[in-house]
């Protein structure tokens, strides 16, 4: 191996141990930080990417079930309309379609394409999963425990403050502009 080889070489793995060690210290910050009801793992909804719930520490977060084909599913918009206007001051919607309603019959990628086409969401979306009953996945069950509240529909919604604590939830007849809504997300983006 000539030295300019040697030098490449130990290049290259120096890039990788680099990329390594980071990896590593922001699992550990993740698991140092992170708050109990954002401590799950889901893929992303548009590419089956792995997610750390543990990304959104520190943000007022809205998480929702979801739905395509449901009464209530003109919310995406509103959904959208609150996370362009609140994102940048700390705030995020998180998705969860789910067919336990029967309304979300699609795969992955049928209900990203309509979520997107249909209503421009831009909000992180995870795959499908249930939302109630033994199948429920394990933010879910978390927020049903710490609410004593399960989605009764598509469209429910809880809101966490920016350490990760459940402020409240709502039934999915409630808007996305719906002023104790709004108000109660204000509110909790001007906690320091």
């Amino acid at each position: 191996m000539t030295n300019t080889q040697q030098q490449s070489f130990l290049f290259q793995l120096r890039r990788v141990c680099l990329a390594a060690c980071a990896c590593l210290f922001a699992s550990s910050v993740y698991a140092m930080d992170c708050p109990t009801l954002l401590d799950h793992k889901f893929n992303r909804l548009q590419d089956d990417a792995p997610q750390n719930l543990c990304q959104y520490s520190g943000k007022v977060t809205l998480v929702i079930n979801t739905a395509s084909y449901c009464g209530y599913t003109a919310q995406y918009e509103g959904l959208e309309k609150l996370y362009a206007k609140y994102k940048d001051k700390g705030f995020v919607v998180l998705g969860f379609p789910s067919n336990d309603f029967s309304q979300e019959p699609g795969n992955n990628k049928e209900i990203a394409d309509f979520c997107y086409n249909t209503y421009g969401v831009k909000f992180p979306m995870f795959a499908k999963s249930s939302v109630k009953g033994k199948e429920m996945n394990p933010l879910f069950a978390a927020l049903s425990k710490a609410s004593g509240k399960s989605p009764g529909w598509n469209f429910h919604k809880y809101l966490l403050d920016k350490e990760g604590k459940l402020l409240a939830n709502y039934g999915s007849s409630v808007s996305p502009d719906d002023k104790n809504l709004v108000a109660t997300i204000e509110k909790a983006l001007a906690v320091k």
